[in-house]
């Protein structure tokens, strides 16, 4: 296993900011954050959610957030421990781009030298979100071709491989129309894709905060 047991929120914090792909990643979070305050009601809005995904969409499934109403209190708690939250995903999410960019750590002469997909499979948090992808990815197939009524059910692997399976709503939705079978088709690769994607670099985040200290 390449990664341990053990937590490093430090190692966690300075990939997050040490390198430029990540500070250009959190520059961009807090642009949308401006624009979420100075345009609540545009479409542009919605641009910290989706830069922070597909963590950021978590809150989706609990019976709370930040539109939670029960009086001035609770929204104002909610929406701080919200703010929090979305934080806190920029900054897995900058940490990510930060263990992508680092030079790969050399091997040892007998060992293999691993593929960048390795990182999707050979640790448990990529292995862990593959499975939750494959699930969400599995209940849409089974909602579109077997039950008589599928539903909101695409909206499930179009969270968990957020924020790229968004494209792939864009691209299946020109085939939707003319060929549903095409259209599932197109929706379901690139979902898969998007998972990839996000998979990779949760490997690469997995290894860097915890295997050993390496020079990046």
């Amino acid at each position: 296993m390449p990664t341990s047991a053990h937590f490093r929120p430090r190692r966690l914090l300075a990939l997050a900011t040490d390198s430029l792909p990540a500070r250009a990643y959190l520059g961009l979070v807090a642009l949308g954050v401006v624009v979420l305050f100075l345009a609540p009601d545009s479409p542009y809005a919605m641009a910290p959610a989706l830069l922070t995904a597909p963590l950021s969409f978590l809150p989706v499934v609990l019976p709370f957030g930040a539109g939670t109403a029960g009086g001035g209190a609770a929204e104002v708690a909610a929406a701080v421990l919200y703010g929090g939250w979305l934080l806190l995903c920029a900054l897995v999410n900058a940490a990510a781009f930060g263990a992508l960019a680092r030079r790969p750590d050399r091997a040892p002469a007998a060992r293999p030298r691993r593929t960048l997909l390795a990182a999707a499979v050979d640790n448990w948090p990529a292995r862990a979100y593959v499975a939750v992808v494959a699930a969400a990815l599995g209940t849409f197939l089974y909602a579109v071709l077997l039950s008589p009524d599928p539903g909101f059910a695409g909206i499930w692997p179009l969270i968990a491989a957020a924020p790229l399976s968004f494209l792939a709503v864009a691209v299946s939705a020109p085939a939707e129309y003319s060929f549903p079978w095409l259209g599932t088709l197109v929706f379901s690769v690139g979902v898969a894709l998007a998972g990839l994607v996000n998979a990779v670099l949760i490997g690469r985040l997995a290894r860097r905060i915890g295997g050993p200290p390496s020079r990046g």
